[in-house]
């Protein structure tokens, strides 16, 4: 039995996305909890003032999508650090709410390439460092919209159910190497990607929060606790699983409005 806190002392962490919303702040608290953070980014404006706000100790930008960047900002980040022994894989773009019959193929194909591809990119470099010292934990970012169908969300949903495919994969592939390979399903959280999604009314808040068994959004933070979790020791039996962080989203069956059932008004 023990009652140790989370503790990522002497553990060297890349966080992808890291400049702002869900990586930012998971950054942070990695830092915060111990850990030697690298943050990467594909907005190199702001990686330096993410860098102060976090307390990383390293900073790299690059296209996730690419694999010769993806390669490079494993890469840099390993050698700013002296090694790798985590990875969370937050990078990530939006998309928007339209049908598969209207949608711009190339837009689409952005969207899967960030989201799926940069995190197979990310995961494929880093695995190589982690496969070779025997030891090492990543976590990947998917979505709620990639456990169930989101109508005019093809390329997102598409692409965070495939993230879920392959973190079970490489869960199977590496664990006998000792690494494992987890992942989180968040919710709709305030970030910067789902304040863009309120700003061009993509959907209504209020329709999420009475949908949502806990009644509100998530919050970054909370997303990043979940991620440490799983990073962390107290999870040294967990491995191949995408745990859903979502209020009780994804558990709710019934139809009409959760609020309303909660209240008795309906």
């Amino acid at each position: 039995m023990t009652d140790q806190p989370i503790d990522f002392s002497g553990r060297r962490a890349l966080v992808t996305g890291g400049a702002s919303g869900i990586g930012e702040t998971t950054a942070g608290l990695l830092a915060e909890l111990g850990a030697e953070v690298a943050i990467a980014d594909l907005d190199s404006d702001r990686l330096g003032p993410a860098l102060r706000r976090t307390g990383a100790k390293a900073h790299t930008a690059g296209d996730v999508a690419d694999a010769g960047q993806a390669e490079s900002m494993v890469a840099d980040a390993a050698e700013a650090l002296g090694g790798l022994d985590l990875v969370v894989n937050s990078a990530g773009i939006g998309d928007d709410l339209v049908p598969v019959h209207e949608q711009d193929p190339d837009r689409w194909q952005r969207v899967v390439d960030v989201n799926l591809r940069g995190t197979y990119l990310i995961c494929r470099a880093a695995g190589r460092i982690m496969l070779e010292q025997r030891r090492g934990a990543i976590v990947n970012i998917s979505s709620i919209v990639g456990l169930d169908a989101f109508p005019g969300r093809s390329a997102y949903g598409v692409a965070k159910a495939g993230v879920i495919h392959l973190t079970k994969t490489l869960a199977c592939e590496w664990g006998p190497s000792g690494v494992r390979v987890n992942g989180i399903a968040p919710a709709y959280t305030t970030t910067p990607m789902v304040e863009d999604l309120l700003e061009r009314k993509i959907f209504d808040p209020t329709l999420i929060e009475r949908r949502t068994p806990v009644g509100r959004l998530a919050t970054p933070l909370e997303m990043a606790r979940a991620t440490a979790f799983l990073l962390s020791d107290w999870a040294s039996y967990v491995t191949g699983v995408v745990m859903p962080v979502d209020g009780g989203w994804s558990a709710y069956g019934a139809a009409g409005d959760v609020v309303k059932i909660r209240t008795g008004e309906g």
